[in-house]
């Protein structure tokens, strides 16, 4: 058996204790060692469920432990900069999940830190390492639909519950940051471009103040980049990519199944009913374990990783630009690293 990096978890998350343990857990490349919750019998409860060896009743007792080489941290966004910092500080390699920040400025802050203590840290975007994602680049970069002009995507859930964490705006809150932030970062990683400005317009609820639904559009070189994303709304997700030869249509872009095959929808437009339209479908994989697998190779071998820092900085200079926009009524310029 080869070499795994041993693996400790801040927190005892849903999407941590439901899917990227179990999800990591199945990667050649990692060991989940050792979880950490403020709540000791969570954390004892979550180690027991998921056959973990280790559990730590606070965070620093596991950044204390000598046999931790990486941190996974699902935390509330306001407590993602502080302790990827701590974690950095204390010689571990971190895989933070989005946003990796409240701001772009908080980035710039782990920058820093990754350069002055020579560890890996990269913002958990899954989707940038799916095959369904992967071949999304590989058909347009190969002229399959032409010149990419317009991407749209919608991106909603239905979540009313005021006491949840996604609904509390001094965590970090709103649709924006929570999904919004997928469309921003798959806009970007179509064009393979960065906007030279942005429009946003957003809604917010009149009892918690996060973003409910919002809407912008993003201006690229070559073409346009818009979305909605709602948090109280019905559940929808899809992606539209058009070109000057055609058009993908990605079914499911985020939340991207395990358990059935994933679809492209290829039209050439010839036929406006789609009789034409090509459906191109992938095996079941679960993108949180190609993820894990990813990141831990590339520190086991020291190489690149796949979603460098310094791409979660203009992802959320994005970000920080629409909740500007959406302020000042014009349209805004994302600050530059």
């Amino acid at each position: 058996m080869g070499k795994k990096v041993n693996w400790g978890v801040l927190g005892a998350a849903n999407i941590a204790v439901k899917k990227v343990i179990p999800a990591m857990q199945a990667a050649g490349n990692c060991a989940i060692a050792a979880i950490a919750s403020r709540d000791t019998a969570r954390a004892e409860r979550a180690a027991g469920d998921l056959h973990i060896p280790k559990y730590y009743g606070s965070y620093e007792e596991l950044l204390a432990d000598p046999d931790i080489d990486a941190i996974y941290i699902p935390l509330p966004n306001d407590l993602h900069l502080e302790w990827t910092v701590k974690s950095a500080n204390a010689g571990k390699h971190v895989l933070c999940e989005k946003p990796a920040g409240m701001n772009a400025a908080e980035v710039r802050r782990m920058i820093e830190v990754r350069n002055l203590t020579g560890v890996k840290i990269q913002e958990a975007f899954m989707v940038r390492t799916h095959p369904t994602w992967l071949a999304v680049r590989e058909l347009i970069s190969g002229g399959r639909i032409g010149t990419v002009r317009a991407v749209s995507m919608f991106f909603s859930y239905a979540n009313f519950d005021k006491s949840n964490i996604r609904n509390k705006i001094e965590n970090g809150g709103g649709g924006l940051m929570d999904i919004g932030c997928y469309a921003i970062n798959l806009s970007r990683f179509v064009f393979d471009d960065e906007p030279a400005r942005v429009s946003g317009l957003i809604d917010r609820d009149p009892e918690t103040g996060v973003d409910r639904l919002t809407s912008a559009m993003l201006d690229f070189s070559e073409g346009q980049a818009t979305f909605t994303c709602s948090t109280q709304v019905t559940p929808y997700q899809r992606m539209q990519i058009v070109g000057t030869g055609g058009r993908i249509e990605v079914e499911i872009p985020v939340n991207i199944p395990t358990d059935s095959p994933t679809r492209l929808f290829i039209d050439d437009g010839s036929d406006l009913y789609g009789k034409n339209i090509e459906t191109i479908e992938f095996g079941t994989a679960n993108q949180f374990t190609i993820q894990g697998e990813l990141f831990s190779k590339a520190i086991l071998e020291n190489s690149a990783q796949a979603v460098p820092l310094e791409d979660s900085f203009k992802n959320l200079a994005v970000i920080d630009a629409v909740f500007r926009s959406a302020a000042s009524g014009r349209w805004e310029i994302p600050e530059e690293l």
